[in-house]
């Protein structure tokens, strides 16, 4: 190309309406080529039928013909690490300018920081934008600077905020026209990138006005099956965090808002406490000892436990990629308080299946059930697999989908008894914090 391009790097903000990095670019001084690196570091850790990858391909492919069909632009899509690519796309475009949005994960920031090392070698800016959230880092802290711990202060300073801000939604339509034109731009398919179509898909969400309106009712009853399935897409941006918080607005829907500001609480004490990826955020619980019993995790995996529940849980996340999040929290205290099993093992594998894995999320409510986070349930609040039936599936409706057999003979024997398993986690939890 003769003249100077900007680069918009998309990464987990799949979508060209309201997307601030994007927008930014399109505001600058020349063409935008958008890119997308398919990171090989991130892959290679995945299976090869993972339904995210199909998510992610197929959701490029669309904005692609999108840019083609309306704008006689295009996407180019890569392969490798992001600094092999990168040191490709320098040597092949005179790059004024590379626009992304922020990434507040461990491995993002590191990464990020090496293509802004390479960039600035070359004399090219990175511009980096708050996107996947509504505040960040330091914006929603105690008047004296330091981080909330504990949800609740934290969501009544992030409302309090949110009523001295403006909730801007941007429209992309205006700036389209600063897209490079050409349609040749590479492209992969997935077994371009070593994937093979997924058997299970990533739903579409829902956020209909009705679905919201009754969210507080029905959200804490599996066989009902009542929530958004927003998850995914608020991960990889396939939509803006700030027309899902406008339309919680309008349905004036408390709960609803409160459940997106709980994203941004993990999302902030990931940003202040990186360690709590893999140890504790109160360091004395990395002293419990932990039975680890190999044979049981994969029970609890299969979802072959004895209690119907939690096996209803399990089977559903196996088979659909998704898990109700009422169900989500007795798994969870099962696995660490029942089998006296390290929560990371249950983080780890939800990190797999999960089609909505967010790290912070998923960590931040992994030590909630475990007791050993922010906001924790104290240690000695250990659900009870059995009552939590009568009060969350009583007609036993979504144990017969997902565990049709519970009442069969061939349906195991409980693997342990919750008096005995209580009083076990009890003990270890007290000689540990002790």
């Amino acid at each position: 190309m003769d003249q100077p391009i900007n680069i918009f790097w998309f990464r987990r903000d799949l979508r060209l309406d309201d997307n601030t990095g994007l927008i930014a670019a399109l505001k600058g001084n020349y063409p935008v080529m958008p890119v997308f690196i398919f990171d090989t570091e991130i892959l290679e850790k995945l299976p090869k039928n993972d339904a995210r990858a199909t998510f992610i391909h197929d959701t490029l492919q669309k904005m692609r013909s999108e840019l083609q069909d309306e704008h006689r632009s295009s996407l180019a899509i890569f392969s490798g690490t992001p600094q092999e690519v990168f040191a490709q796309l320098v040597e092949d475009h005179d790059i004024a300018a590379v626009y992304i949005n922020h990434d507040y994960e461990p491995y993002a920031k590191k990464r990020d920081k090496e293509i802004e090392d390479l960039l600035s070698r070359h004399e090219i800016d990175l511009f980096t934008f708050k996107d996947q959230v509504v505040f960040e880092k330091t914006e929603v802290v105690k008047d004296d600077g330091n981080p909330y711990v504990v949800y609740t202060p934290y969501m009544r300073k992030w409302k309090e905020t949110f009523r001295n801000s403006t909730l801007l939604v941007q429209d992309i339509a205006p700036h389209l026209p600063k897209l490079v034109q050409g349609q040749d731009l590479p492209n992969l398919t997935l077994s371009d990138i070593g994937f093979e179509r997924a058997g299970i898909k990533v739903p579409e969400y829902d956020a209909t006005p009705m679905l919201i309106q009754e969210y507080e009712a029905t959200r804490n009853f599996p066989a009902k099956d009542q929530t958004s399935r927003l998850g995914p897409h608020l991960r990889f941006g396939t939509v803006s965090i700030r027309k899902m918080m406008k339309k919680a607005l309008a349905e004036e829907n408390e709960t609803f808002w409160n459940e997106l500001i709980w994203r941004e609480f993990f999302m902030q004490i990931l940003w202040h406490f990186p360690h709590t990826v893999n140890k504790a955020f109160k360091p004395k619980y990395d002293r419990i000892e932990w039975r680890n019993n190999e044979e049981e995790f994969k029970k609890w995996c299969e979802g072959r436990t004895g209690y119907p529940l939690v096996d209803a849980g399990m089977r559903q996340l196996n088979q659909t990629g998704f898990m109700h999040n009422r169900v989500r929290m007795l798994t969870g205290s099962f696995l660490c308080k029942h089998l006296l099993i390290d929560w990371r093992w249950g983080e780890a594998y939800f990190a797999e299946k999960l089609h909505d894995y967010e790290m912070a999320s998923n960590v931040g409510n992994w030590q909630w059930v475990a007791g050993c986070g922010v906001d924790a349930a104290p240690y000695f609040r250990i659900f009870n697999p059995t009552t939590q039936i009568k009060k969350f599936d009583p007609a036993h409706q979504y144990i017969a989908k997902w565990v049709p057999d519970y009442q069969e003979l061939t349906y195991p024997q409980p693997m342990v008894d919750h008096k005995m398993a209580r009083e076990r986690c009890l003990d270890v939890y007290k000689k540990a914090l002790a």
